[in-house]
C-alpha cells in the first residue's frame, strides 16, 4: 500500500477537491443545463465522461511528472513552484471575476448517451485551465525523492474522482432546485468564490514555505 499517501496528505487534498467540487465551474454548469434539457440520465453520461477525462488527465501527469522527477528534480522543483503561482492566480480570478455559472436549458434535446458521454469527456480533455491545474495541483502531495510517486499520483487522481463523483451525482438530480437558488442568491455564489480563494491561497503558500528550507 505504500501509494496511498500519509493520512495527513490524504486529509488536505480531499479538503481542496471537495471545495473545487462545490465550486460552480463548467462542468456543474454543462451537468445542470444537460439535466434540465435532456434529463438525468444523459446528464449522468456527462458526469461519466467528465469523470474519465480526469482518469486521463491523472494517468498523463503521473507518468510525465514521474519521468520528470527521475530527469530532474530540480525541475519538478520549478514546476511546484510554478503550481503554486498558478493557485494564487486561481485564488485572485475567483475574486475579481466570480463563479462562471450560467445555466440555459433551451435548445433542442440531444438524447444520445454516447453523444453525452463525448460532449463531458472533451470539456475536460481540451479545457487547458484543467490540464494547468492537474500539472501543477497534484505534485504538490507528493516529494521529488518518493519511489512511490506514480502510483501516489495516480490514487490521489482516482481519488479526487471518487470524491467528486457523488456531488455531481447530486447535482444533477437536484438540478433544477441547485440551479434556480444558485442563480438567485448570487451573494451565497460570492462567498463560495471567496472560500475557494482562501483554501487554494493557503496551499499556494503551504508550497512555498516547503520550498523554501
Amino acid at each position: 500500500m505504500d501509494f496511498i499517501p500519509s493520512l495527513a496528505v490524504l486529509l488536505a487534498f480531499s479538503i481542496a477537491i471537495l471545495a473545487l467540487a462545490l465550486t460552480p465551474g463548467p462542468d456543474m454548469t454543462l451537468w445542470i443545463s444537460r439535466s434540465l434539457r435532456d434529463g438525468r440520465a444523459t446528464a449522468l453520461m456527462v458526469l461519466a465522461g467528465t469523470s474519465f477525462g480526469i482518469a486521463i488527465h491523472t494517468m498523463l501527469v503521473a507518468f510525465g511528472i514521474s519521468a520528470l522527477i527521475v530527469a530532474s528534480p530540480t525541475a519538478f522543483t520549478m514546476l511546484k513552484t510554478g503550481g503554486a503561482a498558478y493557485l494564487l492566480w486561481l485564488a485572485v480570478q475567483a475574486i475579481r471575476h466570480g463563479s462562471n455559472f450560467v445555466v440555459k436549458a433551451d435548445g433542442e434535446a440531444q438524447a444520445s448517451r454516447a453523444g453525452a458521454f463525448v460532449n463531458g469527456l472533451w470539456v475536460n480533455l481540451l479545457n487547458p485551465k484543467v490540464i494547468i491545474f492537474f500539472m501543477t495541483f497534484l505534485p504538490q502531495f507528493v516529494t521529488a525523492d518518493d519511489p512511490h510517486v506514480t502510483g501516489k499520483l495516480m490514487f490521489l487522481g482516482l481519488w479526487s474522482i471518487i470524491l467528486s463523483l457523488p456531488i455531481g451525482i447530486g447535482i444533477i438530480y437536484g438540478a433544477g432546485i441547485l440551479s434556480g437558488w444558485l442563480q438567485n442568491n448570487r451573494k451565497v455564489l460570492r462567498g463560495i468564490d471567496y472560500s475557494f480563494a482562501g483554501i487554494f491561497s493557503i496551499f499556494a503558500v503551504k508550497i512555498l514555505m516547503t520550498q523554501s528550507r
